[in-house]
């Protein structure tokens, strides 16, 4: 039977690193770590592992610091982990038919990305409720899904390509080989580490992304990638969208750099653009649920709701049920006149997912339009209860409430406010003046 390895860098993966290794145990026939600088016990864990660890210089190149470790293993075949990650359990099983599989030199692997809350993406990629019967995994509401080429034949001529997001499928596919999808998952935890921790690696991400774009710039992957870290994890729009621009310049086939780039044209405002973008990702082969929610919330935004249900239902039957697609749609009912439908379909959305705040906010939206203030400020007030909420909720809450001439209550909300969030000047502000006003109308004469 063919040997596998586990090959990995490293540095500072104490906290992890042990459950990563003690996830293929009895699996793989050797374990190389390359560890990149660390100054905690990431080598000695490793060691103790049974690992090969050598010490290499960083610099700046994930590929490159990859190839390092690559190079000094001597099985067949290599599978590829990172310290935050986990091979699941039913790997053990299945790999011995992959990798008797003679026609075949490596495998997208199905990634598992866990996240903290159902309204994350990755990518073009929605957050899935997690049903996992992982046992780590348990913990984390949902995941997204990915593929990458973690499992691959040893050979000189397969190697890691591109300073981040680097893979050896390029090389798989150019040497005329081929490439499988594996029957098992691997779980990644990256995702859900604290914000600080996240925030400096994206930053880091975005270096070696800059980098990536300099030294391949006729790639249009490259420009892809960097955007989305621009876009979707720093929230720059403006410098985002021209990475897609000359992804799509570069690659016209790749429909989802259409849908990023008709992404920033919505972020935007500029409507019109996003719709003719999203028709380009769709033509280009594109057909996601996504494409199709976010035609309908451009739609939507056009005052063309006809035409949102219909992208709203089109989304709906690409994906698993989704709540908020659901409610979405329930939103342009109502505006197209079908009122109770759309209120019901909200509703339903949010028996279905309480803990998602946007669900609330469609329907407070929907019955302030329709007038029903009554409804609206119960609805505003069930979010209160039913998510974490921010300052702003509070002063959504009292805002209907004090339209509704209900000051004992505005007061409530804004006080309630004020105990969750005491450096909010607006609500701060806004208490005031309910109380200048209370003063002023018990002072006004003819009142006791």
């Amino acid at each position: 039977m063919p040997s596998l390895a586990l090959s990995m860098i490293v540095k500072n993966g104490e906290q992890d690193l042990p459950e990563c290794l003690a996830s293929v145990r009895g699996v793989v026939d050797e374990i190389v770590v390359a560890d990149t600088g660390s100054t905690d016990s990431s080598a000695e864990i490793a060691r103790e592992a049974g690992a090969r660890v050598i010490s290499i210089p960083w610099e700046n190149d994930f590929a490159k610091a990859r190839n390092l470790s690559l190079a000094e293993v001597t099985a067949d075949w290599v599978i590829m982990l990172d310290a935050d990650e986990r091979l699941d359990p039913s790997a053990a099983s299945l790999l011995p038919s992959h990798m008797a599989n003679k026609e075949v030199a490596g495998y997208q692997v199905t990634i598992h990305n866990y996240l903290r809350t159902l309204t994350q993406t990755l990518w073009d990629r929605p957050a899935i409720p997690n049903d996992s019967s992982y046992a780590p995994a348990r913990a984390y509401p949902a995941y997204t899904a990915h593929e990458n080429v973690r499992l691959f034949r040893r050979d000189p001529e397969i190697y890691f390509v591109g300073r981040v997001h680097e893979t050896t499928g390029p090389r798989i596919l150019e040497t005329g080989r081929k490439l499988g999808r594996a029957t098992f998952l691997i779980h990644h935890f990256g995702m859900v580490v604290d914000d600080t921790s996240m925030a400096k690696k994206l930053l880091f991400y975005r270096q070696l992304g800059q980098q990536k774009v300099a030294e391949m710039p006729e790639d249009g992957q490259a420009h892809l990638e960097l955007g989305i870290v621009e876009l979707e994890n720093l929230g720059n729009v403006n410098e985002a969208l021209p990475y897609f621009q000359r992804a799509c310049e570069l690659k016209p086939e790749y429909g989802v750099a259409w849908f990023f780039r008709a992404k920033c044209h919505f972020r935007l405002g500029q409507f019109a653009e996003a719709a003719r973008f999203l028709r380009e990702a769709e033509g280009a082969g594109h057909k996601t649920a996504g494409v199709a929610e976010l035609a309908g919330d451009t739609h939507y935004n056009l005052g063309d709701y006809e035409a949102a249900c219909a992208c709203y239902r089109r989304a709906s039957k690409r994906s698993a049920a989704s709540p908020g697609i659901e409610s979405r749609l329930g939103l342009a009912e109502a505006r197209t006149g079908k009122v109770q439908s759309g209120l019901r379909r909200i509703r339903r959305a949010i028996e279905a997912e309480p803990s998602n705040p946007d669900l609330y906010d469609r329907l407070v939206m929907i019955e302030v339009w329709l007038n029903h203030l009554s409804e609206a400020a119960a609805a505003a007030e069930k979010k209160l209860a039913a998510v974490i909420p921010r300052a702003e909720d509070f002063l959504r809450a009292a805002s209907i409430l004090a339209q509704m001439k209900d000051w004992q209550k505005t007061g409530e909300i804004l006080q309630r406010g004020l105990d969750v969030f005491p450096a909010s000047e607006a609500l701060r502000a806004n208490l005031g003046k309910l109380e200048a006003l209370a003063a002023r109308t018990c002072a006004a004469p003819g009142k006791k």
